[in-house]
């Protein structure tokens, strides 16, 4: 590109919103303009809000440290020198759908983290390298809000990256059901060990509606458009639990799994390793080379060892073995705040600008 896209951050003071900032301080495609955030930020500068709430492990980038944090609310002040937005903003769920949507019919499109918009019908809630035909709904959402080039397209559930890629890459053998259980780090909850220090040798078995989107937002994944909608997949049943561990980044899912037909456990290995999609065949700035990868040593993925593969877009897998019960299992890691959250919806913007979804104004 010859010129970089202009994005406002949304909810940049926030942990999301501090990824975002980080992923983007040296994106070939993107770059930084505005961020907002609530109104007791608004007039500061960017350093001035986070400098003693920077929750990355990486210094904040000198690029936005001068930048004067805009009033969230302010929508047209936010928008008037940006091409598009990242939303991670923290409000009500209404309120994050009412302002989304006030940002989309200023023309800006909006590429959300929120779960506020994934069940509206025309949003597109996409894994690139799954379903990106389900960016064909924005015709619809456009007419819907009488817009020309505003939208919002968001990303799934941070807690389904370690499991729903692999169920895809299985689809031909038709899996029918799963059990999954997820071990979810506390970064998912835009906390560190000093904003939660209970957690520390602590599990909490509870994580509000993380079980509910665990188990529908595959479907959603798996859909069709039809008729300007998305209707859901009933391809197959998936029951969960989520549970909070201390771990700061990645979440750790122990799956199983029942098929229509008989694989073996090779059919299942060459399927998921072979897998990839549109941004692996486009070569998108944040796309992984590799998506999945399958480890054969009992003890791995590792948190420790394994979160960052594919500097954190990439998915591992271990312990693929037949179940007594069940036809197979095994356990799935991904990182929560770069493939579930900010680096996913960063993938979704750079497949939506390379399929001419997002331009600049």
């Amino acid at each position: 590109m010859s010129e970089k896209l202009k994005v406002a951050v949304l909810g940049g003071t926030g942990m999301v919103g501090q990824r975002f900032i980080t992923i983007l301080e040296n994106h070939p495609w993107f770059e930084v303009k505005e961020i907002a955030a609530s109104p007791r930020s608004a007039g500061k500068t960017y350093y001035e809000c986070v400098k003693d709430r920077w929750k990355m492990d990486t210094p904040i980038p000198e690029n936005v440290k001068d930048i004067v944090v805009k009033d969230v609310t302010d929508v047209e002040d936010v928008v008037k020198d940006v091409d598009f937005c990242f939303s991670a903003v923290q409000m009500k769920k209404d309120e994050i759908k009412a302002i989304e949507e006030e940002y989309a019919k200023t023309e800006t499109p909006v590429v959300s983290n929120n779960s506020a918009h994934r069940w509206t019908d025309d949003v597109p809630m996409v894994v690139p390298e799954i379903n990106p035909e389900h960016f064909e709904v924005i015709e619809a959402q456009k007419k819907r809000l009488g817009t020309k080039r505003g939208f919002i397209a968001v990303k799934p559930n941070c807690s389904i990256q370690s499991y729903a890629p692999v169920l895809t890459a299985w689809m031909p053998f038709h899996p029918t059901e799963a059990i999954v259980s997820t071990y979810q780090a506390i970064s998912g909850a835009g906390k560190t060990f000093k904003d939660w220090p209970e957690m520390e040798g602590n599990i909490i078995p509870f994580i509000s509606g993380e079980e509910e989107k665990s188990e529908k937002e595959p479907l959603k994944i798996w859909g069709r458009v039809e008729d300007g909608k998305i209707v859901p997949s009933d391809c197959m049943k998936i029951t969960s639990q989520c549970i909070r561990v201390p771990i700061l980044y990645g979440h750790t899912a122990t799956v199983f799994v029942n098929f229509k037909d008989n694989p073996t456990k090779q059919d299942l290995i060459d399927a998921m390793t072979s897998y990839s999609g549109l941004p692996q065949k486009l070569n998108l700035p944040s796309a992984p080379k590799q998506f999945i990868r399958y480890m054969e040593e009992d003890d791995r993925p590792q948190v420790k060892l394994d979160v960052n593969f594919e500097h954190g877009m990439g998915i591992s897998v271990g312990r693929l073995r037949e179940d007594s019960i069940f036809d197979w299992k095994f356990v799935g890691l991904s990182h929560n705040t770069m493939r579930g959250a900010a680096g996913g919806a960063v993938l979704c913007a750079e497949l939506l600008k390379a399929q001419g979804y997002i331009e600049a104004k």
